[in-house]
C-alpha cells in the first residue's frame, strides 16, 4: 500500500481516481473542495507553501498531480497555476522525501489549439516539441520542463507526465469527426479517451516500479474519432504539408490514434480498452 497525495480530487478525473485508489492505497487529497471519496482531505492550494504546510505531518510515496487551469485559460493563469504551482508543489514534496510523481499533462502541449499548428510527424511522438501560440499548451509544456528541472537537481526522483487526450465520461458518445477546414484544437477533436481508461493509466503509472528520470507519455485511445481515415483528414487540413502518412496507409491502421502510444504500452502496460471504434 502506497501513501499517495492527490491534487484535483474533486474534479472530473480526480473524483473517479480518488475512489479507485482508496481501495488499495492510503490516499490524501488537497484542494479547494472536498472530494466525494471517503479519504483524508486538506483544504488549500497546491500552489501555496503555507497551505502545503498543513501536510507536514504526512509522508508520501507518490504524488498524483491533476489540479490545473485548463484550456481557454489566460496566459497569466496558466503560468501561475500550471507552472509556478507545480514548481511549488514538487519543491515541497521533494524536500520532504517524496520520490515519485505522476502529472496530468495534455496533448495540447504540442500547440494544436491554433489553426496555424502543423505537426512535425505523424503519429505525433511523445516528446513532440511545443509549438503553442495561445498559452495553455505552453503552460503544460513548461510544467513538463519544471519536472525536468527538479530531476536535474534530484536525480533519484521518478516523474511521469501523461499527455492526456480529451477525456469523456464512460457513458458518453462523440460523433466521429468529418473532415473539413482545419479547426482550433484540431487533434484534440479527434483524440479521445474514456474516464475508466484514464483512471487505469494513472493507477498503472503510480504503481509502476521506481525508475529515476522524467518520462513523457501520450495517453489516448488506440483509434482516432474520425468518420474518414487519418490520411484523408490530415490531407484535408494540410493540403500542402509534406507529412509521412505511411503508418496509416497500412491495412487496419487507417484510423489509428494521431498520437504515438507505444511507449505507455511498453513501459506501463497500458492500452486503453475503449475507443471510438468499439464503443
Amino acid at each position: 500500500m502506497s501513501r499517495i497525495l492527490l491534487t484535483g480530487g474533486s474534479g472530473f478525473i480526480g473524483r473517479a481516481l480518488a475512489s479507485s485508489l482508496a481501495a488499495g492505497h492510503d490516499v490524501t487529497c488537497i484542494g479547494r473542495r472536498k472530494p466525494d471519496a471517503d479519504v483524508p482531505f486538506v483544504r488549500g492550494l497546491f500552489s501555496s507553501f503555507e497551505d502545503l504546510r498543513h501536510l507536514d505531518a504526512c509522508d508520501f510515496d507518490v504524488a498524483i498531480h491533476l489540479a490545473a487551469v485548463t484550456g481557454g485559460c489566460s496566459e497569466r493563469d496558466g503560468m501561475l497555476v500550471n507552472v509556478e504551482g507545480t514548481r511549488c508543489l514538487m519543491r515541497y514534496l521533494i524536500d520532504r522525501g517524496c520520490r515519485k510523481f505522476v502529472l496530468a499533462s495534455s496533448i495540447a502541449a504540442i500547440g494544436m489549439q491554433s489553426v496555424k499548428f502543423r505537426p512535425l510527424a505523424l503519429p505525433i511522438p511523445d516528446e513532440h516539441p511545443c509549438l503553442d501560440r495561445d498559452g495553455y499548451g505552453f503552460s503544460k509544456h513548461m510544467m513538463e520542463e519544471v519536472t525536468k528541472y527538479h530531476w536535474r537537481q534530484n536525480e533519484d526522483i521518478d516523474v511521469i507526465n501523461l499527455r492526456l487526450a480529451s477525456i469523456l465520461p464512460d457513458d458518453a458518445t462523440r460523433r466521429p469527426y468529418e473532415a473539413g477546414p482545419v479547426p482550433q484544437w484540431s487533434f484534440g477533436r479527434i483524440t479521445v479517451m474514456y474516464l475508466s481508461d484514464c483512471v487505469t493509466a494513472f493507477t498503472l503509472a503510480a504503481q509502476a516500479p521506481h525508475k529515476p528520470g522524467v518520462r513523457i507519455m501520450n495517453a489516448t485511445a488506440p483509434h482516432a474519432n474520425v468518420a474518414e481515415t487519418i490520411p484523408h483528414v490530415v490531407r484535408t487540413w494540410y493540403p500542402d504539408a509534406d507529412l509521412d502518412l505511411s503508418h496509416y496507409e497500412r491495412a487496419g491502421h487507417e484510423r489509428d490514434s494521431a498520437f504515438d502510444i507505444r511507449r505507455i504500452a511498453e513501459e506501463l502496460g497500458f492500452v486503453a480498452q475503449r475507443s471510438p471504434l468499439n464503443s
